[in-house]
């Protein structure tokens, strides 16, 4: 039996029986069962029942292989190989019978030439190889001329299918301020092609977006962190795009991405801070142990266990008269009587108050002192017949924009010991000095008297007196905290310079810069910024904004064909609004320098002439800068010169360069 085939030159042998042969693509890597070794590219077996002038060879089977590839998409049937026989005199009395494995349904045979096609798309992904039998026929008696022989046919492997992430999107989780290199989690892609034949199935794997936080292993496909200092309090979550590319990443590999979306979890790196340093608080002499004197606040940016507070009187000569303990709930101090008091031994305490996190972490212990402390002082009122106010504390949430004038809270106090006596109320100023507050002097109506804002205030406390009329001396008090609101009265912004670079050979579509924003506001449902361009730069031909929808933007080129020579830096306004209402917004530009890069995207050199612009500053400040800046710094003063007067294209590329601003 002969084959030959279109995979090599070399013609390959098999006889078996009386020299029937395969004509084909074959592996004869398999030795013949018994006989002397063959030379490469040919093997020839004969077997034969009539006597020989040479010895008798034993009856051995050859196994050959025909490789085919997979995918064939012609319009014609693929040829796979040609059957024959020593003793087809081409008059069609010898018949060629194919059967086994697909034989009629994939693959058919011309009965008369010997030829093998394949008549079905061929996938080595359902099935590898397939395994036949031949055998020559005398057309006219049907008798066998040679013994059945079998082969096999392969599929051979072509890069036909894209590596897939089966477990994505993928959820991961890792602590704020991780060291560099911190593993995340681990991506896996799958390639069905063929591992064991090229580079179809060697999977690569890179970052589309994340950086400059996260890095893959090209091999592994282990996310680490990549970038120090990563503080959940600026930014908590982040989504990360991850690419599997096969054929070992080169040009024409087939490709998959999955989103792996992070989350810093929190850890204790913030420590308290009691925003008011000083606290003014009043008992009366007569309030029994346990009873509530007033409450401090230390705050801390932290959240969940990390942010737990616990309180602790530390000096003061009111360490015996006063106790403090921690309200869980809103981890605020609450300062209450330790034992009676009596106002003609003593009027007044002080209290040095501390606060502090009680779980720590050691590595972060170089950010603190992790406590902080305060000065309460307490002074205690006589009971003989001073007004009561019920209840004894009030507790008050405003939004920082309400009006000048707004009743806040009405006040109450009685005389317990004359029925309508009158009473007159007002603000120890030593608890107000800011005076943000007043109070009716007969309704106990408690107005504010100056805008509030939460970023320089957000909690108040304050006493409210209230004196008898007909005895000036008596005088009551009520401890009054106030919690302020936010509101949206604070533009979101860049939380630094930006400064980007487009590579000359870079494509329309490609990635150049992720941006995000800060907002000094707190609003209750988190933060949310949208990004778009400026209204000046709407129809901007070479850079557009893609809002990621995660308070994060995609800055992408619009074109190709970007040229140092012709403009080597762009400016580009971005309007950065919040989610709030009002919406708030600001512009901030951001530098793109054109450097030449190498193939890979390595930048190799750029024009040092680009740096960032203050975001604060008017875009037409912006350009009076940046002009006289370029003319400054300019060899020779700002001046073009060349020998015999001025050099005319200096002059135009300069003004090109201005003109891009």
């Amino acid at each position: 039996m002969r084959t030959s085939g279109r995979m090599s030159n070399a013609k390959s042998w098999l006889g078996l029986g009386m020299s029937l042969y395969f004509w084909g693509l074959m592996d004869l890597t398999t030795p013949v069962l018994s006989g002397k070794p063959t030379p490469p590219g040919k093997l020839e077996v004969f077997l034969s029942d009539k006597p020989q002038s040479h010895p008798r060879t034993k009856r051995s089977w050859v196994w050959n292989q025909f490789f085919v590839l997979e995918e064939y998409t012609g319009t014609d049937p693929l040829y796979v190989g040609k059957l024959h026989s020593d003793m087809d005199r081409g008059d069609g009395s010898i018949k060629y019978i194919l059967s086994g494995e697909g034989a009629g349904v994939v693959f058919t045979i011309d009965d008369t030439t010997g030829d093998i096609h394949a008549i079905q798309r061929l996938d080595r992904e359902e099935r590898a190889q397939y395994t036949l039998r031949a055998q020559a026929l005398d057309r006219r008696t049907g008798r066998p001329m040679e013994p059945e022989s079998e082969f096999i046919i392969k599929i051979q492997d072509i890069n036909d299918n894209e590596p897939k992430f089966l477990d994505g999107p993928y959820v991961a989780t890792v602590p704020e301020m991780s060291p560099v290199g911190t593993s995340v989690i681990r991506v896996t892609a799958t390639d069905a092609d063929d591992p064991t034949y090229g580079n179809s199935a060697r999977v690569v794997y890179s970052i589309l977006q994340g950086q400059p936080y996260f890095s893959v292993d090209s091999k592994t496909g282990v996310i680490r962190t990549a970038l120090m200092n990563m503080d959940r309090e600026a930014k908590e979550n982040y989504e990360v795009i991850v690419q599997a590319k096969d054929m070992g990443g080169q040009l024409g590999g087939l490709a998959g991405t999955t989103t792996v979306n992070i989350t810093l979890s929190d850890v204790n790196d913030n420590p308290p801070r009691f925003p008011q340093k000083h606290y003014q608080m009043s008992v009366l002499e007569s309030a029994p142990v346990s009873s509530t004197v007033g409450r401090v606040f230390a705050k801390d940016l932290d959240e969940g266990i990390n942010a737990e507070m616990k309180y602790t009187i530390v000096d003061g000569d009111g360490a015996d008269a006063f106790d403090i303990n921690t309200d869980p709930n809103f981890q605020v101090g609450i300062i209450t009587v330790k034992k009676p008091l009596s106002f003609e031994r003593k009027k007044s305490y002080t209290l040095k108050v501390e606060g502090a996190n009680p779980h720590l972490e050691m590595r972060f212990l170089n950010l603190g002192p992790f406590q902080d402390t305060t000065t309460v002082h307490i002074s205690v009122e006589d009971v003989d017949e001073p007004p009561v106010f019920d209840p004894g504390f009030y507790f008050v949430e405003v939004p920082e924009d309400v009006a000048i004038g707004t009743t806040i809270q009405i006040v109450s106090a009685k005389d317990p010991d004359v029925t309508n006596n009158s009473i007159r109320y007002s603000i120890d100023r030593s608890s107000d000095p800011g005076r943000f507050f007043y109070v009716d002097i007969t309704t106990g109506a408690l107005m504010t008297a100056r805008p509030l804002d939460r970023e320089e205030f957000s909690w108040h406390n304050i006493t409210v007196l209230a004196m008898e009329m007909n005895n000036p001396s008596q005088v009551g008090s009520v401890p009054v905290t106030i919690k302020v609101l936010d509101v949206n009265d604070n533009a979101p912004e860049f939380p630094r310079f930006y400064e980007a670079f487009v590579c000359e050979n870079a494509k329309a579509g490609q990635l150049i810069q992720t941006v995000s924003a800060v907002d000094q506001d707190d609003p209750r449902s988190g933060q949310h910024f949208y990004y778009s361009l400026a209204p000046e730069a709407a129809n901007n031909p070479n850079f557009t904004v893609r809002d990621n929808q995660d308070n994060t933007a995609r800055i992408l080129t619009r074109r190709s064909g970007f040229r140092q020579q012709d403009q080597s830096v762009f400016y580009l306004p971005i309007l950065i609004s919040d989610g709030g209402q009002p919406v708030l917004s600001s512009t901030g530009t951001l530098t793109i320098q054109v450097c030449g890069c190498d193939d890979e995207g390595h930048v190799l050199s750029c024009s040092p002439e680009a740096y960032m612009l203050p975001v604060s500053l008017s875009r037409g400040a912006l350009i009076a800068i940046l002009a006289c800046v370029f003319v400054l710094l300019a060899p020779g003063g700002g001046k073009c010169y060349r020998e015999g007067g001025r050099d005319t294209e200096c002059w135009e590329k300069r003004r090109r360069s201005w003109a891009s601003f």
